[in-house]
Parts: C-alpha cells; sequence; structure tokens
C-alpha cells in the first residue's frame, strides 16, 4: 500500500483550477475519509465509488479493513460537485495495486454510476482551458463532454464511457482514440425570426441595423401587437456570427451553468428572453453555489427584456452597472465572482398600462396619474444608459396582408446583413488589437481617439445637449451611435446626416 497522486480541476466562478487528488492507504481500522474543504455531493461520492469498483470486478474500499485517505489540495478552495468520482476510484485502484499506470500530465473528469459508468459534468471547457494552461498534455472526460472540451487546441482529449475502458487505456491495453470535433455543415436560422418577415416598420428595422452594427441597447414602445416582441426576436438573424474568441466565452458560460444540450456547443449568438416574473438571482446570476444568471447566459448576444416596467424595479437597477461595465460582480457568503455581462439589451414597453396612449382609434382610459406611476417604473438611471429609442405604431391592414416573404423584404435583409458585417470589419479593424469588438464598447479615450468632430456636428450636438437636458452619460452614448451610422455609410468620418439621425433616437424624457 502506498499514496499516490493524480490531478483533476475544480469550477469556481467561470474557471477552473487545478486539483491534486491524492489517495494514501495504510494498514488500521477501515475508515473512508474524504479531506480538503469538501461539500455532500463530495462526501457521498465514497458510496459510488465503493459500488462502482465492485461492479467492475474490483475490491472495494469496504472489502478488506485499511485506512483510506483521500486530501483535495489546496485545502483552502471549497471542493464542489461530483467530477472527483473518477479521479479518486482511480486513485484508489493505483493505491491497491489493482492497476498499474503513469497519472503524471494527465487529468481526469468524470461522475461514476454504480455500474461503473462515467457520466458527464459541468464545466468541462474551463477544465480543458487551466489543464493547458498548467501543462498537462491529456484530458480525460466522460462521453458528451469531448465536443466542449475540443475548443481547446494544444491539449489531447479523450471520451470515455466507464472505467474499464480507461483503465485499459492507461494500461496500454486498448487505446482511447483521441476526440476529434466533427466538422458538420452550419444549420439554417430559424425562418420564423427572420427579419423580413415583418412587414412595415421601416423606422424600426433601421434602428434594428444600427443596433446590430454597433452593439447598442434599444427601447422600443408602442401598443400591444404592433410587433415589438417578433421584432426583438429577428435581430439575431442579421447579427454576425460568433468570432471564435467570442464562442469560447459564450461556450464556457453555458458549460459552467450546465446548459449545453447534449454537450453540444452552439455556434449562433444567445438570444435570452426571461419572464418578467423572474427574480433578481434568476437574471443577475447567484444562488449556492454561485451560477450565472440570464445577462451572463446572454452575453456576446441579445438580452431581450418584454413588457420591462413589469420586471421588479430592483431587478432592473440590477442591471445598471453591468449595462456599463460589461461585467456583474455577484457577492455572497461563499465568496465573490465576477461574471461577464457584455449583452445587447433589448427592451419593449406600452406607452401605458392599457396601452392605447396615442394610439388611434382607440381611447386610452388611463388617468394622468397612473401613466406618470407606470412610466415611473423604470428608473432614469436605467434610461441613460440606453442608446436608441423608438415608437412602434400600428401596421395597416393592407401591408400586413401581402404576400409573406416577398422578393423585396428577402433583398432587405440580405442588404441589413451585409450592411452589419461590413461595419463589424470596420470596427474590427479600428480596435485591433484591444479587447474591443463593437462601437458601444468605447470609453471615453476610445471616443476621442475615433470619434472627432467637426465645428458643425459638434455645434449641433451642443445645441441637443442644451435643449434636452442630456447627460454626460447619454451625451457620448450619442456620439458612439453617429459613430456606427457613419461605419454603416462607409464615411471616415462623422458628419451632420449621421448625427442627426443618432439624435432622433434619444428618449423624449430628455427634456
Amino acid at each position: 500500500m502506498l499514496m499516490v497522486k493524480l490531478y483533476s480541476a475544480q469550477l469556481t466562478g467561470l474557471d477552473a483550477t487545478i486539483i491534486t487528488v491524492e489517495v494514501d492507504l495504510s494498514p488500521g481500522l477501515h475508515i473512508f475519509s474524504i479531506v480538503g474543504l469538501a461539500d455532500k455531493e463530495i462526501q457521498e461520492s465514497r458510496e459510488r465509488i465503493g459500488a462502482a469498483i465492485k461492479n467492475i470486478g474490483g475490491r472495494a474500499p469496504h472489502k478488506k479493513p485499511h485506512r483510506v485517505i483521500v486530501n483535495l489540495a489546496p485545502a483552502d478552495i471549497k471542493k464542489e460537485g461530483p467530477a472527483f468520482d473518477l479521479p479518486i476510484a482511480l486513485g484508489y485502484l493505483l493505491a491497491s495495486d489493482q492497476t498499474k499506470f503513469n497519472p503524471e500530465k494527465k487529468i481526469f473528469l468524470g461522475e461514476l454510476g454504480l455500474d461503473g459508468s462515467v457520466k458527464p459534468v459541468r464545466g468541462v471547457l474551463a477544465a480543458a482551458i487551466a489543464a493547458k494552461n498548467a501543462g498537462f498534455a491529456t484530458l480525460y472526460v466522460p462521453e458528451g463532454n469531448g465536443s466542449e472540451a475540443s475548443l481547446v487546441s494544444g491539449i489531447e482529449i479523450k471520451e470515455t464511457k466507464n472505467i474499464l475502458e480507461l483503465l485499459d487505456d492507461l494500461e496500454n491495453k486498448k487505446t482511447i482514440a483521441a476526440y476529434l470535433a466533427e466538422k458538420t455543415e452550419k444549420a439554417e436560422k430559424d425562418n420564423r425570426s427572420d427579419f423580413s418577415l415583418i412587414k412595415g416598420q421601416g423606422h424600426a428595422k433601421r434602428a434594428l441595423e444600427i443596433t446590430a452594427a454597433g452593439g447598442h441597447n434599444l427601447l422600443m414602445q408602442g401598443p400591444p401587437g404592433t410587433g415589438k416582441t417578433i421584432l426583438a426576436r429577428t435581430l439575431p438573424s442579421i447579427l454576425p456570427e460568433l468570432a471564435e474568441e467570442e464562442l469560447i466565452e459564450v461556450a464556457k458560460i453555458y458549460s459552467a451553468g450546465g446548459f449545453l444540450k447534449n454537450g453540444e456547443v452552439n455556434t449562433e449568438r444567445p438570444f435570452r428572453s426571461p419572464h418578467h416574473t423572474s427574480s433578481q438571482v434568476a437574471i443577475a446570476g447567484g444562488g449556492n453555489p454561485i451560477r450565472p444568471g440570464e445577462i451572463t447566459l446572454a452575453h456576446r448576444g441579445v438580452l431581450f427584456l418584454d413588457e420591462l416596467p413589469e420586471f421588479q424595479s430592483y431587478v432592473l437597477n440590477s442591471l445598471r452597472e453591468p449595462m456599463e461595465d460589461r461585467v456583474i460582480t455577484v457577492s455572497r457568503a461563499q465568496g465573490t465572482v465576477a461574471f461577464p455581462a457584455h449583452v445587447i439589451l433589448v427592451a419593449a414597453m406600452n406607452p401605458c398600462p392599457c396601452g392605447h396612449l396615442n394610439n388611434p382609434p382607440h381611447e386610452c382610459v388611463c388617468t394622468p396619474g397612473q401613466i406618470t406611476k407606470y412610466q415611473r417604473k423604470i428608473s432614469g438611471p436605467l434610461l441613460d444608459r440606453i442608446d436608441l429609442f423608438i415608437d412602434v405604431p400600428k401596421v395597416e391592414i393592407k401591408k400586413i396582408d401581402e404576400e409573406t416573404p416577398d422578393e423585396a423584404d428577402n433583398t432587405a435583409v440580405a442588404e441589413a446583413r451585409k450592411n452589419v458585417e461590413r461595419a463589424r470589419r470596420i470596427e474590427k479593424e479600428r480596435f485591433i488589437g484591444q479587447k474591443i469588438f463593437t462601437n458601444s464598447e468605447m470609453g471615453l479615450r476610445e471616443i476621442k481617439k475615433h470619434c472627432p468632430l467637426t465645428e458643425s456636428v459638434k455645434a449641433l450636438l451642443l445645441e441637443a445637449y442644451e435643449k434636452h437636458s442630456m447627460s454626460p452619460r447619454s451625451y457620448y452614448r450619442t456620439i458612439k451611435v453617429a459613430r456606427t451610422i457613419a461605419d454603416l455609410a462607409e464615411s471616415e468620418s462623422i458628419k451632420e446626416n449621421h448625427m442627426l439621425e443618432a439624435l432622433q433616437y434619444r428618449s423624449r424624457q430628455e427634456n
């Protein structure tokens, strides 16, 4: 009997830490103890490990009286989840001379079934990144986790179905082939949310084009049934595909949260639409253990908040800092985790509780006090962080009744997508070497460098600033929107017509 050392990984937030799994066997009264700040799930693994080893024909820890001590180091990091089942079981088999292999440069993750099968776990992508950075050569993962792990190059990924198959590979009896990601043709986007299906609403479509090109936040206001929701749902159809760096960021979030379906990584930009009854934890993140919320699940995609005033005010206000900083920090008793939250916020609301304010021939039945109370549910600081405000009026029935989609609409959506992609390429060249992807991410330094204004353009903006009592934040946000409009027009400088269009998207509440 001896002491052996293997390696695994612990997910903390969205990142993983390499964990050393030490297993020591010594004579004495039977005990199977796991130390190293292990939670209840890990303590319960003793029973799973014992049953799994017995059912594959091995000598389980309880078969022969001896002391089994498992140490998960470093001891100051809380260990959670079932991913340590596999390395602990392998460590016991190695320490009890039931197998012989070299565990160096190898890292193991997996939950054990009672029959010795290895089940998928969450956070494998983060573990793969940590393993590569730490210099490990091979990562063993459960079948179904190979797809996400294969996004990381420079480390060999091997999927395993059960302990016996894994032992055959470790003992060089039968090699498990390295996992190779299958290249599949990209599926067509869902036509039910295609930009070309929307009839009329040219002003709203233009605003969506600017939103997609610059990554700006958008608020749509209009009577019920005018198409605000479907407009928001069509936004992903004109957004560019995820870049490789963005894809890894998004996959890492969904892997850590356990949201990957069948272990497959989705290459489309996220679109999240939480219900207005969602709690602050559901939107911002939290829980025990701390998990990402909707704003993080929408990272590099769209967060759509329908019926905006119906959300609890404290829930909406929790989004103010992440809208500005592109990151949300969740603090709980067990620790603090910073989640990325770079989203395009798209919101929709009615103009009043009944929805028919300024909507002839329907008559608004709300009192002035009800209208004011309804609109004040959205705080000024939150509105100040929105870049574009548009009205979505009712469309004539003749336009709606036209055959859908027609050639003109298909041409329009293709043109919009082309314009967005061209503008994004311009932005990519502009911000090369910086961790900035879109105009909306610019800070004051970048605005001064990339958005110089001529005297006439600055005069227009200053006049609007004074007339409408704009805040400094909305002043600079208007400049960023104007920069995106100029990029869509392939103009190197921001011209008067670009600034005028940007100003027309400002909120009427600025007065």
